[in-house]
């Protein structure tokens, strides 16, 4: 996975993420909005109205205070507790 800041001020965020498809950007993407303090969190797949871009660019807007690269930062760990917690009761299960 590669990633490329686009734009970046203090509340908010663009990062083109290289290689990811719907899947993993809508799993991002809940989870930035279900972060404190972040009061937006898009992507945007569509190389037409991007200028030709075909790899997913992520956007997160923050409240005043709240940084943005830090709120994604909180939305990926977010990201890992959930899939650690599917995998632990998974294996529980099995």
């Amino acid at each position: 996975m590669d990633l490329r800041v686009i734009d970046k001020s203090d509340t908010e965020l663009s990062i083109e993420i290289a290689g990811e498809d719907h899947t993993f950007m809508n799993v991002i993407k809940g989870a930035l909005l279900e972060t404190e303090g972040v009061t937006a969190a898009t992507y945007d797949v569509n190389p037409e109205q991007s200028g030709g871009q075909t790899d997913p660019v992520l956007t997160i807007k923050t409240e005043e205070g709240v940084d943005a690269l830090e709120a994604l930062e909180d939305g990926t760990d977010a990201v890992i507790e959930k899939a650690d917690s599917f995998t632990d009761a998974f294996e529980a299960a099995a």
